[in-house]
């Protein structure tokens, strides 16, 4: 970030020291394990950063060793890191995982975040000033599951009030931290307070027994946008806007739209329905992808780019992180990523990514 210039975004939640494994197998049979960040919504930060973006990401750290490396490595991406906090009680969480699909039976991650330095985050160690100075405000539903401070934290943000940043949300589930079996009420409810929101199929299943991705929208009404994720499927965005009114988007630059929990001026409200289906992918890591895509589409919307273009930009950053080991991917140039996403889609349909792909025209196509 450059200059007292206000961010783009602001992400705002939990980094942890993340240890990777030196070879698959149970977390019991590996050896050793290399070190790494991992953070829904610092991966986010560091990703549209590295798409050219004035980017904050807040939270809280331990002031031990673990948290000066997580501050040092986000900020060396180009994250503005001055509305950290350090605490000098708690430690910085922890966590080792298996080096297998999340959803895989087989898969193990190993969480050591109780009591930690960011689960103390709420509204009177967050000022809501430090995250609401940004363009667009991205939160995701893990926060919210980390103690009943940073549910209230969350609460606090995703209120409505004059001159909120626009907010994207994440669902995120993580079931291992919902122990009290009151996710899906309160994911539902910080959803539907926000204005753009990412939920994947199988989560939605899994939290509120809907599948189909019009009952997902029907059961979320009111964001303006809501991106369902379908993984290796694709995405499909339903995007409310009045039936005289352009589709609403993030110039850059220029305001922000209007309020999108107002009442719309032009006539009735109705959805657009976008789907674009996911490229073929030589997975290497199966992590990250969800924030990659996030960062991806919302790159894209900063930009005005249409919503095609927008679902295709979350693929295409998705991919990046699915062909690197760790959670955080190198994204590809963006006018490289720019000339793939506007493919026609008989050549989108084709597209084959692999590890290496991100640099210039390094992509196949199937036959």
């Amino acid at each position: 970030m450059s200059g007292h210039a206000p961010p783009d975004f602001v992400c705002l939640g939990e980094s942890m020291v993340t240890f990777l494994p030196s070879r698959p197998g149970r977390l019991a049979d590996v050896p050793s394990f290399a070190r790494a960040i991992g953070g829904a919504e610092s991966n986010v930060a560091c990703a549209l950063a590295a798409a050219g973006h004035r980017v904050k990401w807040v939270g809280r750290v331990g002031r031990d060793g673990f948290g000066h490396h997580l501050v040092e490595t986000i900020g060396a991406h180009g994250v503005d890191v001055t509305a950290v906090g350090r605490d000098p009680h708690r430690p910085t969480g922890i966590y080792f995982r298996t080096a297998d699909d999340r959803a895989a039976d087989a898969h193990e991650v190993v969480y050591y975040r109780a009591g930690s330095a960011a689960s103390a985050m709420s509204p009177a160690t967050v000022p809501y000033d430090s995250v609401a100075d940004g363009r667009v405000l991205h939160l995701t539903g893990i926060t919210a599951a980390l103690s009943a401070d940073c549910l209230a934290l969350m609460r606090e943000l995703t209120a409505p009030r004059p001159g909120r940043p626009l907010v994207s949300f994440d669902v995120n589930h993580r079931p291992a931290l919902w122990r009290d079996g009151t996710a899906p009420e309160v994911l539902l409810e910080l959803a539907r307070r926000a204005d753009l929101v990412f939920v994947g199929a199988d989560e939605a299943e899994a939290l509120w027994g809907l599948m189909d991705p019009s009952a997902i929208r029907a059961a979320l009404p009111e964001p303006a946008v809501l991106v369902v994720k379908g993984g290796g499927e694709g995405a499909v965005a339903f995007e409310r806007r009045a039936a005289s009114s352009p589709t609403p988007h993030l110039p850059e630059p220029g305001p922000l739209p209007p309020d999108p929990r107002a009442p719309n001026a032009g006539g009735a409200d109705r959805d657009a329905v976008t789907t674009v289906p996911a490229p073929r992918v030589d997975v290497l890591a199966p992590v990250g992808a969800g924030d990659a895509f996030a960062a991806g589409f919302l790159s894209a919307t900063l930009r005005g780019l249409d919503m095609t273009a927008r679902l295709r930009h979350g693929h295409l950053m998705a991919a990046a992180a699915l062909t690197v080991p760790g959670d955080v991917a190198v994204p590809p140039r963006r006018a490289h990523a720019d000339r793939l996403a506007a493919l026609d889609a008989g050549a989108w349909g084709t597209l084959h990514l692999g590890p290496g792909w991100t640099g210039d025209d390094q992509e196949v196509r199937t036959p």
